[in-house]
């Protein structure tokens, strides 16, 4: 396939990767967010055949890294398959943040919602801290089910700030 094809996204491991239908290959989903609009959000599945990288990707990366991904789309040809991209060269971006403390990593968790990062502690009644994934601060949410108000508050802030 002609390298003119090649599509680069970059987006953020969704789940921790699987090993794909053969040894030596991996799949993995890529969360998508080219802008801050939470509908431009995707989920897009990924396959590695190279070995040498699918071990790593199954190994050494953890779900929140940023990833810089080239490869081919692969459309589905019947309504039963899937459209996933075929990698064919991945760079890590940034590790995800504290995913590695041994002392935090059973209690607490960072989810990303779009550019919202989100910290979810199961030993703490304080509710649930947001940043942007630029570090921006954007509030707390007394529970998970007021994160999206919180998103749209934090929003409506920005633009009245932008105008």
């Amino acid at each position: 396939m002609p390298t003119t094809d090649a599509i680069v996204l970059e987006g953020f491991l969704d789940n921790q990767a699987v090993p794909g239908l053969h040894a030596s290959t991996a799949r993995f989903r890529l969360t998508v967010s080219p802008t801050d609009d939470l509908v431009d959000d995707m989920i897009l599945p990924c396959s590695i055949t190279d070995p040498v990288m699918a071990h790593a990707v199954l190994h050494e990366l953890q779900p929140g890294d940023q990833l810089r991904i080239t490869g081919h789309l692969r459309l589905p040809r019947t309504p039963h398959e899937p459209m996933w991209l075929a990698v064919s060269t991945l760079e890590v971006l940034e590790t995800a943040p504290l995913m590695n403390a041994p002392e935090t990593a059973a209690t607490t968790v960072i989810e990303r919602y779009g550019p919202y990062v989100c910290w979810f502690d199961a030993d703490s009644e304080d509710g649930v801290p947001v940043w942007t994934e630029t570090g921006t601060w954007v509030g707390v949410a007394a529970d998970p089910g007021e994160l999206h108000e919180l998103f749209e508050a934090f929003e409506q802030r920005q633009a009245a700030d932008d105008t």
